[in-house]
């Protein structure tokens, strides 16, 4: 009988396609960092969903609370302001 462990996580069994360069380039790169196939993989997805799906709520509390107060000499321009260019350029078109 043979046991498969999971260390961090339950995982679903996925297979992918591959071509022939990407399988040597992703072997060459999880040699040169001691990492499996699969752990290579699952950071690239990781990556492209958090591309995908932006920053978390605390990612973009932390970005609001680093961020505050780093303008204060900004004036914010009334709401009126810029109306008169807008309309100008939807005239010409």
């Amino acid at each position: 009988m043979l046991l498969y462990a999971v260390r961090t996580m339950a995982s679903t069994r996925t297979q992918i396609y591959l071509t022939a360069e990407q399988r040597k380039r992703l072997d060459d790169l999880g040699k040169r960092e001691g990492k499996s196939l699969a752990e290579l993989i699952r950071a690239a997805i990781d990556r492209f969903l958090q591309e995908k799906e932006g920053p978390s709520d605390a990612e973009v509390e932390e970005i609001l609370r680093s961020t505050f107060g780093i303008a204060p000499d900004f004036e914010v321009p009334p709401r009126d302001w810029g109306r008169a260019v807008w309309a100008e350029a939807e005239e010409r078109g």
